[in-house]
């Protein structure tokens, strides 16, 4: 079967413009979120839930300017259809992308897939698809408990880790 290429170095020659640039320079630190969800219904809801979690919010239309987006800022929080801007869901650009970053970038960026089939805290299905959790959109409303109860496990489980890499000089 031959492997089709990427069309990452096609976004990555692009010509850059600063006013493509997503947020603020003061923002870098602040929580920033990448909403990548065609509905604009649930758009509406998913930018909803995580302004009142705090988070600068940015939305992309399409896969490729949502690359674009992680190319030029790099997000704490990425909400991710599993079928966003696709026609099926192997050929998920946004989820190809991620998979594809170095660990060392990976881990600093939490992923909520939103599905229509998989189940809300599927730990192995999330590992088996490189995202940090999925929820059903049969359970969007409680989005906000999840996905901090989701982070707050994440930066438990990796905070010896990044200590020990930051005590190493790695950081």
């Amino acid at each position: 079967m031959e492997k089709k290429e990427p069309f990452f170095d096609e976004i990555e020659s692009e010509i850059y413009s600063s006013f493509d640039k997503p947020f603020n320079p003061g923002e870098e630190n602040e929580k920033t979120a990448l909403i990548c969800e065609s509905s604009p219904v649930k758009q509406v809801a998913v930018r909803t839930i995580l302004e009142r979690m705090g988070y600068y919010v940015r939305e992309a239309a399409t896969h490729r300017e949502s690359i674009r987006h992680m190319q030029l800022h790099p997000y704490k929080l990425i909400v991710v259809n599993e079928n966003f801007d696709a026609e099926s869901k192997e050929d998920n650009g946004v989820l190809e992308y991620l998979r594809n970053l170095p660990m060392s970038v990976r881990r600093d960026i939490f992923v909520v897939m939103l599905s229509i089939e998989k189940n809300t805290l599927e730990n192995m299905t999330a590992f088996a698809e490189s995202v940090n959790l999925i929820i059903n959109f049969d359970h969007l409303d409680d989005a906000q408990s999840i996905i901090e109860r989701g982070i707050a496990e994440n930066e438990a489980f990796y905070s010896a880790f990044k200590s020990a890499m930051k005590n190493a000089g790695y950081v």
